[in-house]
């Protein structure tokens, strides 16, 4: 369903009023309109779909684009739920739209199967050209191009995390769902590579809700030495008070991939800037509108990366966190 606080929330970013525009004057303006298409990865009540969205507001923002004056928006917000992405994304293709912002790679899956004709700007979005979406990143050469949220040496960095608390994980498990995170064995080869050199083991823990989590929490609590790393999956961001309240319950150190679950009680992060991705995106749809094709359009990585330490869960689990990596924190939560 069309989320109405994404409406509202995109108007008061702009800086405007929250105006209850009139549906005759609506059908007057629909002619000179551009009409966008948007799927969102994330629960539309939720502060991470809020942030998306004043985020992407300000980005179409700056070329002109108001919704309601010459763009007119169908908000979708899927959650982790393929079968709603996919039925939204049925509902968005028979709208019409001149451009799809495709939120998350389950968005894009469900838009690439049901249209090739359709624009499709997306962000949020693990390897893109492994998955088919572009053949390659300088080059989409189809409908499809964006903004990509893989970056190997994010998944290197945030193993190195776990070295770096008293005491340290030996093992990590790589929490995600594999119907939200079809690119996982890319990441997971990634992580086994690189956890060679760092002195850690990674372990594949694929799950699909809250009981695979805190089954998955209770084998590493079992073991001892063990860490979560929670991929950049939208299952896990949705489920984020699960995964928070289920590391503490078994004293399992976590590394998690935004800001919003660290601010939840996750023990550290080291993640891109998600609001600006989007925000980022927004150029791109712009670029569309206004007639270029994003078979010209190269692919673009994340250029934005904050560190983020909660120090009091910290406390709960009985952790102390290296001075070295306090040092380097954007933030400290205590």
């Amino acid at each position: 369903m069309a989320s109405g606080i994404g409406r509202r929330q995109f108007i008061s970013a702009l800086g405007g009023t929250a105006v209850a525009w009139p549906l005759v004057a609506r059908a007057q303006q629909r002619d000179g309109m551009r009409r966008l298409g948007f799927l969102g990865p994330a629960l539309a009540n939720d502060m991470f779909a809020k942030d998306i969205v004043a985020a992407f507001a300000q980005g179409l923002g700056a070329p002109g684009w108001k919704e309601g004056v010459n763009l007119s928006i169908d908000w979708r917000w899927y959650g982790a739920d393929a079968a709603l992405a996919e039925r939204q994304t049925a509902e968005v293709i028979a709208l019409k739209p001149d451009v799809i912002l495709a939120g998350g790679n389950l968005a894009v899956e469900k838009v690439r199967q049901q249209t090739k004709a359709i624009p499709v700007v997306f962000a949020l979005v693990s390897d893109p050209v492994g998955m088919g979406y572009v053949e390659s990143l300088a080059h989409p050469a189809g409908n499809i191009t964006g903004f990509i949220s893989y970056d190997p040496p994010i998944y290197t960095k945030q193993l190195q995390m776990f070295t770096e608390i008293t005491p340290p994980a030996a093992t990590v498990a790589l929490l995600y769902n594999p119907a939200t995170a079809p690119y996982a064995s890319h990441m997971l080869q990634a992580m086994e590579n690189g956890a060679k050199s760092i002195g850690v083991a990674v372990r594949d823990a694929p799950c699909h809700d809250d009981t695979g989590i805190e089954a998955v929490m209770a084998t590493l609590a079992q073991g001892g030495a063990g860490g979560i790393l929670a991929l950049g999956d939208v299952f896990n961001q949705v489920h984020r008070e699960a995964i928070v309240a289920l590391a503490l319950k078994y004293k399992v150190p976590t590394v998690v991939n935004t800001r919003q679950i660290t601010e939840s009680g996750g023990l550290m992060s080291y993640a891109l800037d998600i609001p600006d991705l989007f925000r980022r995106s927004a150029d791109y749809v712009d670029r569309i509108l206004k007639g270029e094709k994003p078979a010209d359009l190269p692919v673009q990585a994340p250029t934005k990366f904050e560190l983020r330490i909660n120090l009091r869960t910290a406390k709960a689990l009985s952790i102390t966190v290296s001075d070295k990596l306090l040092g380097t924190a954007d933030e400290i939560i205590e």
